[in-house]
């Protein structure tokens, strides 16, 4: 620093800094004398390299072999006292270190050396150098060559009359060759000779391995170059092949070994048995002058520097160690050493080797002067799918275009391909001058190759192509012939496993001293509330602020009911049976327009009203939903019905289509002239309408039976009494969020603490605080209200803490959904709340479907449950392997087994349900190891579908399905989920053994590909944890071909790192190729108000082109 203090870098050792500027030493005294070491074998210095994977090693020097490769490297170049050496190179290792230091000390040399710095604005100085100053001897990079050649424009002062040495330190890599040919050609009239151009082949470990000789005067130029099939090389074979040949490679020697060494070719893996004379393999040297073990890593020294060759009958050929150089080669005619690729560099693809130099030059090969910025491109290869796959990462010039970026890479593909006959994984185009760089300007590559892993390299433009590389999937399973349900069923008896089916306890006979449950319409079941009971709080209802806004006792929702049925009467002139919509927010409201309707006779149809700030998207499918359900008279709130008659409404739907309306805010006290009694138990009582995670809009009919069945059988399951209070924070519009907010409470007479979910927008912790201030035990919710406490609440529990939020009583919290339970959200949850009392076993899920709106409901309790803790196992929670599950079959494995899934039971099963497990084709009943269809019967099953269209054959199909062999006389209802039953050593109450239920999917969601069965939600929890910008993601199948779209929290910049995380991580967990993907911005991927992703929607969108996608990759 300025001020002398010394800068402490995070991770680094304590060290002893000492500043070697002139103007910082002081003199040495007269009579100081070095001190001088022998010739021993002590380190004399460290040479650092970077592996292929990018950590640094140190490589020790003695100094006995410093002092004799300084000799030998003298004998080879000639080197004599006051010669001019130009240095190029980088002073502080390498070549550069060897020739530009150690070397010149030792003779006496002049040396002139030019940083990086002057050559990244004047290329041409090294040579103006080398002219000026009469030099001898230059050190450079075919790098250095090329560029001069690039910006000498006729310069005078330029000559090569004086150097008979162009050390030429990369001039082993493919592309050195032109860069030297070219040279040679430009500067020959500058007094440049052809046996001026020495290159050498040199490695940490070994120093100087080879080095092509000045020659004498009159001597001619050995031959030392030759034209190789490439194709042969990948199987490390030397074959010789014509110019002519694009796939031919062209080799220069790197001259003779070096004085005093001996080198030979081994095998690279495996036992070092040299190589035959047509075979390529890696160059071991045995020297005095190499380097003799890695820093501080013992175990791979002994594998590098004390490697003993063996002959073909296994005996050594030496008794002196030899040391790899990593370096890839054979020895050619006259001695001379040729080198075709680095260790580091080598790519096996298929069991055939590629050199990454190689496929550079391929690439540069193709127009890199009009599109790759300074020729700045590196290959190099990740482990994908057990085997080597190759990215090709450029840097692309600042004014290309889109159109020409896909066309040099289309051209790129194509030269790869056909030259070497490999696949490229990845083909990627960054910024110009984004690159990590080396000091000295190179490219980092194994900076590159670990941005790439991690997701950070930014690209500009990329390009995936695993279905042309990756060629080593397994096979697609074939589909047998169908075994009959017969022959399943006999096999499942003769292997001892049960037939999947399970029941929930039994209803038993209604009890007549209880006045409630004799009678079978809610409609009664108030008024009989209202006499008993008239002062008994139904419903609180809680405002955005945890305030009660309004609440309600029997005899109140009673007469806020019996003012709706005058009104539907007096106004609408209602006609019993008639449909009507009841368009309302969350509230109290909605419930007595429920019960009005059922007063007048009506036919209530609860629909969410449109989005105040998102009308045209919403108001559609609130008017679609009128439609279909055909009613003739609309109910809402005075706010509602102006946003319905609005100028904005008017533009999004058609507004003379819309049924009579009639806000209840203010509606007179009056009675109705008489209160309808239905007919028959049988008769519809109401229409639940939801769209599906399918995205389809489905309505379904419940009867006066179904529905009493229902309540009867959650008040039994829940131990719901007059005396509990329960808070629900659930949408109220369908499904079991319908139920437990309007039909549970009137039937069993508890308290409901009604939480709208959409003011937790705006203050997250509304249901939490609620919970705690109410000192509820049993609460509701979904898991859009659980992430949404998770993710807001999650730094905020110190604070709720302090405020006095106490879940210690909760004793079950239901998540209610439609889908598999989300096992990582509920335990993320119960980990963040534990330190507010929750109990981790409080959690809970529950499961319903369109055909039965509530099957499992709330744990199985049991005895040894609350002894067991925190730390006991989870008994709802199984471990299933997923390869398996793709098949069709449950395999249950271990905690941590590889390809394990873990499911958790979907809550216990309801009293009156019988569930069986059935093959979803051939309807064949099936055993406990297989996935199959979950099909119901129940007192409760929705009566059918309510559609314009009367579909009986899906009516019939969905709602009267029968098994094909077995009990073929129980009628069942079809649910359309998958999942399997498991027989647990847990018992209930009476002592049986439980039966939990797992859901696993959609029916309708599964995505049939390679034959198999997979489910979104496990490629989506892959493609989560793929990419830390991930916000949310789906997937979808589109013409056989699987599109994943991701949500990019984060910079557009980001949003191309995103691609290949994708396509790997898919490829490696599940063995699929993805086909698009598509990066899009937060909130694009459709949710419905249950949390639950609306997948066709988004694949609607996609095909319709409604995205505005950030970027779209096709993978090839």
């Amino acid at each position: 620093m300025a001020t002398g203090d010394i800068v402490q870098f995070k991770g680094w050792p304590k060290l002893t800094w000492f500043v070697a500027e002139s103007k910082n030493i002081a003199k040495p005294s007269k009579d100081w004398c070095p001190n001088i070491r022998k010739a021993d074998h002590g380190i004399a210095y460290i040479e650092y390299k970077t592996s292929k994977e990018g950590s640094v090693m140190g490589i020790t020097v003695t100094r006995l072999a410093m002092l004799t490769h300084c000799q030998a490297i003298t004998q080879a170049c000639n080197y004599i006292e006051g010669e001019t050496l130009v240095n190029v190179l980088d002073f502080k290792k390498d070549v550069g270190l060897w020739h530009g230091i150690f070397a010149s000390v030792m003779n006496m040399m002049h040396v002139i050396c030019v940083p990086y710095s002057l050559m990244k604005v004047n290329p041409v100085s090294w040579i103006q150098k080398v002219y000026a100053y009469k030099a001898r001897v230059a050190c450079v990079k075919s790098r250095d060559m090329h560029w001069a050649l690039v910006a000498h424009r006729d310069q005078r002062d330029i000559g090569f009359g004086s150097l008979r040495m162009l050390i030429v330190a990369d001039g082993a890599n493919p592309w050195s060759i032109s860069s030297c040919d070219a040279f040679l050609n430009v500067f020959q009239s500058k007094g440049l000779q052809p046996e001026v151009i020495c290159p050498c082949a040199s490695s940490a470990e070994v120093l100087t391995l080879a080095i092509r000789r000045p020659c004498e005067d009159g001597a001619p130029l050995p031959a030392g170059r030759g034209v190789l099939s490439m194709n042969a090389l990948s199987h490390c074979v030397i074959r010789v092949d014509s110019e002519d040949k694009l796939s031919a490679l062209t080799v220069q020697d790197v001259g003779n070994v070096i004085p005093g060494a001996v080198v030979c070719v081994v095998r690279p893996e495996g036992v070092p048995h040299l190589c035959q004379s047509d075979e390529v393999g890696e160059l071991c040297v045995s020297s005095p002058c190499t380097g003799s073990s890695y820093y501080g890593l013992s175990g791979i020294t002994k594998s590098t520097f004390e490697v003993y060759p063996v002959d073909g009958s296994g005996c050594p050929i030496s008794d002196f160690p030899f040391v790899r150089s990593g370096l890839l080669g054979f020895i050619g005619p006259g001695g001379l050493v040729f080198v075709v690729g680095k260790m580091d560099g080598l790519m096996v693809v298929a069991t055939r080797r590629h050199n990454a130099d190689d496929v550079v030059a391929t690439a540069l090969a193709v127009e890199p002067m009009k599109f790759v910025y300074r020729g700045r491109i590196t290959v190099f290869s990740v482990s994908i799918l057990h085997d080597e796959r190759i990215v090709v990462v450029a840097e692309q010039r600042p004014d290309a275009s889109e159109e020409d970026s896909f066309q040099w890479m289309s051209r790129v593909l194509q030269a790869i391909d056909s030259i070497h006959q490999v696949g490229v994984y990845c083909l990627a185009l960054v910024p110009a001058n984004t690159l990590p760089k080396t000091p000295l300007g190179g490219i980092h590559l194994s900076e590159t190759r670990q941005r790439f892993i991690e997701g950070s390299l930014h690209p500009c433009n990329v390009l995936m192509c695993p279905h042309t590389c990756v060629t080593n999937l397994p096979k697609p399973r074939q589909k047998q012939p169908e075994v009959g349900p017969a022959s399943v069923m006999v096999g499942n008896l003769v292997a001892g496993k049960r037939i999947a089916q399970a029941s929930g306890r039994d209803l038993g006979q209604l009890d007549d001293t209880e006045q409630a449950k004799k009678n079978l319409f809610l409609s009664e079941v108030l008024q009989w509330r209202t006499q008993s009971t008239p002062e008994h709080m139904l419903f609180i209802l809680l405002n955005s602020r945890g305030v009660v806004s309004c609440s309600v006792t029997c005899a109140q929702l009673h007469r806020r009911a019996e003012r709706v049925a005058s009104a539907l009467q007096e106004r609408g002139r209602i006609s019993p049976g008639d449909h009507v919509a009841l368009v309302y927010p969350p509230g109290i409201d909605l419930v007595a327009a429920f019960y009005g309707c059922l007063y007048a006779g009506c036919v209530p149809v609860t629909i969410r009203p449109p989005h105040p700030q998102n009308i045209p998207s919403t108001l559609p499918t609130v008017k679609m939903i009128v439609e279909v359900s055909r009613a003739v008279f609309l109910l809402t709130t005075q706010g509602t019905l102006k946003l319905l008659r609005s100028k904005e409404a008017g533009n999004a739907v058609d507004m003379k289509s819309w049924p009579p309306m009639l806000d209840t805010d203010d509606l007179p006290r009056r009675r109705p002239a008489l209160l309808h009694v239905a007919d028959s138990p049988d008769s519809l009582a109401y229409l639940d309408f939801s769209v599906s995670t399918t995205g389809m809009l489905a309505g379904v009919k419940m009867s006066h039976t179904a529905t009493s069945a229902l309540c009867r059988a959650m008040k039994l399951q829940c131990e719901l009494y007059p005396s509990r209070e329960i808070a629900i924070c659930l949408d109220p519009y369908c499904g079991l969020g319908f139920v437990l907010w309007c039909l549970s409470s009137v039937y069993s007479g508890h308290q409901s603490i009604l939480i709208p979910p959409a003011d937790l927008e705006t203050n997250v912790g509304l249901w939490l605080t609620a919970v705690s201030q109410h000192r509820v035990r049993d609460t509701f919710c979904s898991y859009s209200v659980m992430e949404l406490c998770t993710k807001g609440l999650g730094s905020q529990t110190e604070a709720l803490k302090g405020r006095g939020v106490d879940l210690g009583r909760v004793r079950t919290c239901v998540v209610v959904a439609e889908e598999r339970p989300r096992i990582a959200l509920t335990q993320s949850f119960a980990k963040l709340f534990k330190d507010l009392g929750l109990h981790p076993r409080a959690i809970s899920t529950a499961f319903g479907c369109r055909i039965n709106l509530a099957i499992c409901l709330l744990p199985h309790r049991l005895g040894k449950l609350a002894e067991q803790g925190t730390a006991g196992p989870d008994p709802t929670t199984v471990y299933v392997d997923m390869r398996a599950l793709r098949h069709d079959r449950v395999r249950l494995v271990e905690r941590g087994s590889p390809h394990s899934l873990p499911l958790m039971e979907s809550g216990k099963i309801l009293p009156g349900i019988r569930i069986i497990i059935v093959n979803p084709e051939n309807k064949g009943p099936l055993g406990d190891s297989h996935l199959g269809e979950i099909w119901v019967n129940s007192p409760h099953n929705a009566s059918g579908y309510y559609t314009l269209y009367g579909d009986e054959s899906l009516h019939s199909d969905h709602f009267n399905a029968r098994l094909s062999f077995g009990d073929t006389q129980t009628i069942w209802a079809r649910t359309g989920y998958l999942g399997f039953l498991r027989r647990t050593d847990l018992t209930d109450a009476s002592g049986e053994r439980h039966d939990a239920l797992y859901v696993v999917g959609s029916l309708d969601e599964t995505l049939e590909l390679r034959g198999m069965r997979y489910h979104p939600i496990d490629i989506e929890t892959s493609v989560l944890r793929a990419h830390k910008h991930i916000a949310e993601c789906a997937v979808f199948t589109w013409t056989n071909l699987l599109v994943v779209v991701v949500e990019l929290d984060g910079s557009e910049l980001e949003a191309l790192d995103l691609v290949p995380q994708v396509t790997t991580t898919v490829l490696e967990e599940h063995y699929l190729l993805v086909g698009v993907v598509v990066v899009v911005d937060l909130g694009v991927i459709p949710i419905n108000s249950r949390g639950e992703k609306q997948r066709m929607h988004l694949r609607d969108g996609f095909l319709a082109d409604q995205l505005d996608p950030i970027y779209v990759a096709y993978n090839m």
